[in-house]
């Protein structure tokens, strides 16, 4: 495995619940032991109970605990270090990355139920109309965070995308040009139909968004720039869950304005040959965005499209876990009826 690559090397650390579930096991063998030789003899146990020997119990419940490490190894997604596949044309998927601002203003209720909300049902809907893309999440607010690679699994990202809120950035502010860097380097080396879809609703915070924008132009990726809020500024109203109650969001003791920076994000678009779309403070009809805009960008993109794709591995350790798994079934099972074979070599005994 020296020459394989992990693309979720997090998940490293569910082979620790892992060993925690084998010895929890191990555990409970080793009670249930102790209480029968409470009560029964050695003999009298090999005649009245099935138990296998202690040897063949280890072995079992190790080839359970490799079932379960190799298991995580191939949530891991492995693919080979330097080992590409060139796509040809016809056969090329986009990579969309859907970059969220989750600024506190997108708790705003100008956009039923929430701006974020709606946002975020809105980007569940459209992940669903694309063919066979990958897809991928990045959150932003002060800074910029990868909460979902490029990934063909539609229901991981749904999964994923539920999860996101205000918290998820753990920085507060709007950092375009931020967000915009960090998205550039989700997407992988070499030429593809690589597309960004950016939705923010507030001032734009970092003076290098333009020079982000040119880096994304360098690198191919054309930018879907939609902006939520009001170019002339408004106060954010924000509506309290537990009591329905709705207060503005203060700072300092004053109301904080969101504001709407359209031509920043205007000069995004154009700089990465993209699209600019106002969805001001109605509700984000991303459904229609991806119609207009979306999907004539892809297929464009996908036309000259000659893309490495990485050689996945993963179906190497996922094969391991499966043969593990039934050979401490058949090891299980291969226990016998001890009380049957007692029986048996009695009679054999019995004049």
């Amino acid at each position: 495995m020296t020459d394989w690559t992990w693309q979720h090397l997090g998940r490293v650390h569910l082979i620790w619940l892992a060993i925690a579930f084998v010895v929890g096991l191990i555990v409970l063998e080793v009670r249930s032991r102790g209480a029968m030789t409470a009560f029964l003899s050695q003999l009298m146990q090999r005649r009245l109970t099935a138990q296998a020997s202690l040897a063949r119990t280890l072995t079992r419940l190790g080839l359970v605990l490799a079932c379960l490490v190799f298991g995580v190894l191939a949530l891991m997604q492995p693919t080979a270090r330097g080992e590409t596949a060139t796509v040809t044309s016809g056969e090329a998927n986009a990579d969309v990355l859907f970059v969220l601002d989750v600024s506190r203003s997108m708790l705003a209720v100008d956009a039923s139920p929430t701006r974020l909300a709606r946002a975020k049902a809105e980007i569940d809907n459209l992940v669903k109309q694309l063919d066979g893309d990958n897809v991928g999440l990045e959150v932003f607010a002060g800074r910029a965070v990868e909460v979902c690679a490029l990934t063909m699994d539609y229901a991981y990202f749904s999964s994923v995308l539920q999860t996101v809120d205000t918290n998820s950035a753990g920085r507060g502010g709007t950092k375009v040009g931020a967000a915009i860097k960090a998205g550039v380097e989700s997407f992988p080396q070499g030429d593809g139909a690589k597309l960004m879809v950016l939705i923010t609703d507030g001032d734009d915070q970092d003076k290098y968004t333009q020079d982000a924008a040119k880096a994304a132009r360098d690198a191919g990726v054309k930018v879907v720039a939609i902006g939520i809020g009001s170019e002339a500024g408004s106060t954010i109203d924000l509506k309290d869950p537990q009591t329905g109650a709705v207060t503005k969001l203060m700072h300092d003791g004053k109301p904080v304005i969101s504001k709407l920076d359209a031509e920043a994000l205007r000069k995004i678009a154009l700089t990465t040959e993209g699209a600019y779309i106002p969805a001001g403070t109605a509700a984000v009809d991303l459904a229609s965005i991806m119609q207009s805009h979306v999907k004539p960008l892809i297929a464009a993109a996908k036309a000259n499209a000659l893309r490495p794709s990485s050689d996945e591995r993963f179906v190497w350790p996922l094969l391991a876990s499966l043969v593990c798994l039934l050979a401490a079934l058949w090891v299980g099972a291969g226990a016998g009826s001890v009380p049957e074979r007692e029986s048996a070599r009695t009679k054999m005994r019995t004049p």
